[in-house]
């Protein structure tokens, strides 16, 4: 049920404490950074564009404010295009304004988490579920603050986080 007022953007810059993403598709390149995606393809420099994107400063303003936001991405190699593009661009981008990621790699062990959703879990009481088509284009978010939905999302975390890995470990080992 959509519970919140706010935007999922708006979350980004109004919550307390901490930001929990849970990563679970391969593709998300219909959903921002495209023009990057593309350049990254094609063996081209990262864009100005995209190394100082808006959500650079949006990590970087929480991370400043004591704030934590991290994610899991759960994933198999080998890695699709596009996970190389958001791994090898994005999330080394992303770490230097201060985000942390964590890898939950299933290519030699069963999915702890199969039927979880993406999403992102704000101060461990809203949850924004978020909704992706086929090809990787973001449709929507639906917000859920009641405690039975919450302490789901607060298992799906805690399960990701208890079987990831620190990105910078798996990319040493796996990384391209």
């Amino acid at each position: 049920m959509t519970t919140s007022s706010r935007t999922l953007g708006e979350w980004f810059s109004e919550f307390g404490r901490e930001a929990f993403r849970l990563e679970t598709l391969d593709d998300y390149s219909q959903s921002g950074g495209v023009d990057a995606y593309h350049a990254f393809l094609a063996g081209e420099e990262q864009p100005e564009d995209f190394k100082t994107s808006g959500w650079v400063t949006t990590v970087g303003d929480a991370v400043r404010a004591g704030k934590r936001m991290y994610r899991v991405h759960i994933l198999s190699r080998p890695l699709t295009d596009y996970l190389r593009f958001e791994l090898g661009w994005g999330y080394r981008r992303n770490m230097a304004a201060g985000e942390e990621f964590f890898i939950l790699d299933t290519t030699d062990q069963a999915n702890p988490l199969p039927e979880a959703p993406d999403f992102w879990l704000f101060d461990d009481a809203t949850a924004a579920e978020m909704s992706y088509d086929d090809n990787g284009k973001y449709l929507g978010s639906e917000f859920h603050t009641d405690s039975s939905r919450i302490a789901e999302f607060k298992a799906y975390r805690d399960r990701a986080m208890a079987n990831a890995v620190p990105f910078a470990d798996w990319w040493a080992e796996h990384g391209e």
